[in-house]
């Protein structure tokens, strides 16, 4: 505060200017809307789990108890009824399972199913007022679209990162060994205990299950389609396991020219490039070659790798099947006799 020299007796103050109203921060972006909204939409969903694993590196020593070894990752509610969604890596061989609530309560999981194939499992907790995420439409998706994640890397819970689409239709081998069809690759950052939780879009609908990351790349990281888990959280619900046949193939979606699908008249325009083919498999044996398109399976058109898998897995072992593909330039039609996963 100023003042003037004292004159006598008194003083005058110098009279204080009025603040001037501080002006209102600037409006958020577009960019920073999406992703604030989309967290607040999926955030209250997403759970950090703990796992103990039995110790079974050999025989304790003397005195001493074999102690269990601890693990973590991520998970997601999506259905009021406490049924969770996570990676089979991140609860798979667990003797126990707790999950903890974004606002802090802890509680006792149960194994519902776990599918090593597809590297998804669901668990279940009770308790009381759950909100279920809601699941959107992984097939809808285009390459460069924003994709948030949600997750608990390194036990931070609630963490959040955000990127786009890198690309759709990715092959990642699974622990077990087998290839995870149609894939979504992003560059939203994961790290160890990103693991399960989920990958949303803008409005909050989660599009894929974040799995994995390739290391020491940075931004490649890969996440389970949700149109994939939407089927097998279905299957391990209602049997405990992925009832499932398989053809022996490797594919990615491809999108058809259009000339070629109005000249056959196909319903659809994509289909499944065999990439691979296992050796003496169901396809081969059918007369399936590598570079042929998938474009009907049981005489319905299959349009895409997700499209295959779902009737795939509903398909019962050992019943002939009419698979049409493109070769060069020739519709054929092969007979193949789906073999048990």
């Amino acid at each position: 505060m100023a003042q003037r020299e004292p004159s006598g007796d008194s003083f005058e103050m110098e009279p204080v200017p009025e603040f001037e109203a501080r002006p209102h921060p600037a409006p958020l972006d577009a960019y920073s809307r999406a992703v604030i909204h989309a967290a607040a939409v999926a955030g209250p969903s997403v759970v950090a789990i703990e796992v103990r694993h039995p110790e079974s590196s050999g025989p304790p020593a003397r005195g001493h108890r074999p102690m269990p070894r601890g693990g973590s990752g991520s998970g997601f509610v999506f259905t009021p009824d406490g049924f969770i969604l996570t990676n089979s890596h991140v609860v798979h061989g667990a003797s126990s399972i707790m999950v903890r609530l974004p606002e802090g309560g802890r509680h006792e999981a149960q194994l519902i199913g776990d599918d090593p194939e597809s590297d998804l499992a669901v668990i279940r907790i009770h308790a009381p007022n759950l909100r279920p995420v809601q699941l959107g439409d992984s097939q809808s998706l285009l390459v460069g679209q924003l994709v948030i994640a949600v997750g608990n890397p390194f036990g931070f819970q609630a963490t959040v990162t955000a990127g786009v689409v890198s690309a759709l239709g990715r092959s990642l081998r699974a622990g077990s060994g087998r290839l995870i069809d149609n894939v979504i690759q992003t560059d939203a950052a994961l790290n160890p205990g990103n693991s399960g939780g989920p990958l949303v879009t803008a409005q909050g609908d989660v599009v894929g299950v974040n799995s994995a990351v390739i290391l020491p790349a940075q931004g490649i990281c890969f996440a389970i389609a949700v149109n994939t888990a939407k089927r097998v959280a279905s299957q391990l619900i209602q049997f405990g396991r992925v009832r499932r046949s398989v053809i022996g193939i490797a594919g990615q979606n491809v999108t058809l020219p259009r000339k070629v699908a109005r000249y056959f008249r196909l319903p659809v325009e994509s289909g499944v490039l065999i990439q691979g083919l296992q050796p003496n498999g169901p396809a081969e044996r059918a007369g399936a070659k590598e570079g042929d398109v998938i474009l009907g399976f049981g005489e319905e058109p299959v349009a895409s790798v997700d499209d295959l898998q779902a009737k795939l897995i509903d398909q019962a072992a050992g019943v002939p099947r009419s698979l049409s593909v493109l070769r060069g330039v020739e519709l054929q039609t092969l007979e193949v006799v789906p073999a048990e996963a």
